[in-house]
């Protein structure tokens, strides 16, 4: 990473890494460095057998991330671009990072608009203040929600429910996500930590290679018939199958104690 001060803030603390955008004076607007800088954490958070669970949010508490730093796209001369980031600084972004093994909270606390909007839904679960607010504008700029918005909203919500916000760029409070089943959970801002840990301590009491399995194929045979979703190998069910964790949690569940995971 370059000697600058951070764009992103990457702490490890037991299971968790917690990755924090850390641009609060651009409402955590994310420009090129900071997807670099985003590209290395995420490579270390899946390769580091220590960390189970991750948890992404933004510094303070009036945005998670406002998206794309529109001032160097214009410096820079707006050269066109659409779906995806290859090529690009920080390749492959989140957004991109389709066989990441590990569960992503997105921890959102303020607004979360066009790529914002992207990495909370490229996240496992979302987690709002009550004053979160999301929305994908681009429609608006001209542009298009290339880092998977188009995409990925239509699956999350029902169809025309995105397409209206796609099409329209209208915002979405954190209660109608909710509501929508977007968001997982909502919480007052004063309680928001306290949410967010008590869903990674949840993650957390299950066993780390069955919490992967159920990721897998949930994302994996979302777009499958139920017959091909059966007959589908999926690399970390085979981990979990053969683990001794599979051995652990059933053993625990008859002796009537907590399971000690390992991982294994």
């Amino acid at each position: 990473m370059t000697s600058a001060r951070p764009r992103v803030r990457y702490e490890k603390r037991g299971r968790v890494a917690r990755v924090t955008l850390d641009r609060p004076q651009v409402l955590n607007a994310m420009d090129l460095r900071m997807h670099a800088e985003l590209a290395e954490i995420w490579d270390d958070f899946e390769q580091d057998d220590e960390i189970w669970v991750g948890v992404l949010t933004g510094e303070g508490n009036r945005a998670f991330s406002v998206g794309q730093d529109l001032k160097e796209r214009v410096a820079g001369g707006s050269a066109p671009s659409t779906f995806g980031s290859r090529g690009l600084p920080g390749w492959p972004r989140l957004t991109e990072r389709f066989e990441l093994s590990k569960p992503v909270i997105a921890r959102v606390n303020g607004y979360a608009l066009g790529g914002g909007f992207e990495l909370a839904l490229a996240c496992d679960i979302i987690v709002a203040a009550e004053h979160a607010t999301f929305a994908l504008p681009e429609a608006r700029l001209g542009l298009v929600a290339g880092a998977g918005g188009v995409f990925r909203l239509t699956k999350q919500l029902p169809f025309k429910t995105a397409l209206g916000h796609l099409m329209t760029g209208r915002r979405l409070s954190a209660a109608r996500a909710f509501e929508l089943g977007l968001a997982n959970d909502v919480a007052p801002v004063d309680e928001l930590d306290e949410c967010v840990d008590g869903w990674v301590q949840d993650v957390l009491r299950c066993a780390p290679l069955a919490v992967r399995a159920v990721k897998e194929a949930a994302t994996t045979s979302a777009t499958l018939p139920l017959d091909r979703a059966f007959a589908t190998r999926y690399r970390w069910e085979e981990e979990r199958m053969r683990s001794n964790d599979a051995v652990e949690g059933p053993r625990a569940f008859v002796e009537k104690r907590p399971p000690e995971w390992t991982g294994t």
